[in-house]
């Protein structure tokens, strides 16, 4: 029988670094594009991102805070998702910093934009997959109490999907060659998918 490092988290964990973060990877990056109601640009990622519907194909992401995105998501009921890649991850990097309000992260990146089709904010150019998503729930997380936590969930149909066509190998999407990354634990620490981490396993039949 292992030893284990029991805790309840409304105590503390007693450790150097939250651990949580680093048992729950890797994460996607949600890399979310918006705009402001004075149309001015914004862009930043955010860990706590996933995909939660198939169909319609429904994506979401966790702000602790209320910040820009969730803000600007609020006002234009628009965002897009763009894919962070291996080569892309020192300018996604340096979206995350905190700017003051108005300030485009596009051209602090350097970072060209691209238009997108249904939505009103711009695509990153140089990623090769983005999703023009529109809101379909904002939703602010509690605890067992019913208290507010600071966090919202803002989830959004995806109307529009681009993909850089050399991605798609005998009309399957392959995501090695893609090169994405995510969030792993601890203050720094990211993850790419490559090949030498793949298997394959088919779902059992009933």
């Amino acid at each position: 029988m292992p030893e284990y490092h029991s805790y309840e988290p409304k105590q503390g964990h007693g450790l150097a670094h939250d651990p949580l973060n680093s048992i729950v990877v890797p994460r996607p990056i949600g890399w979310i594009s918006t705009l402001d109601g004075q149309g001015r640009r914004n862009l930043a990622p955010y860990s706590f991102f996933n995909l939660y519907s198939y169909k319609p194909p429904i994506v979401g992401f966790s702000s602790n805070g209320w910040k820009d995105s969730v803000r600007n998501i609020e006002e234009t009921r628009e965002f897009v998702w763009n894919l962070a890649t291996r080569e892309l991850a020192e300018a996604m990097n340096e979206t995350s910093a905190p700017l003051p309000h108005g300030t485009d992260e596009f051209a602090r990146a350097k970072l060209e934009a691209a238009p997108s089709r249904l939505v009103k904010p711009a695509r990153v150019a140089a990623s090769p997959v983005a999703f023009e998503c529109k809101l379909t729930q904002m939703i602010p997380l509690s605890n067992l109490a019913g208290e507010p936590v600071n966090s919202w969930l803002t989830l959004g149909e995806v109307v529009c999907i681009h993909i850089d066509k050399r991605l798609i190998v005998d009309g399957v999407y392959d995501t090695i060659r893609a090169h994405p990354i995510a969030r792993g634990g601890g203050p720094a620490d990211y993850f790419a998918v490559e090949e030498s981490v793949r298997f394959r396993m088919t779902r059992p039949k009933a």
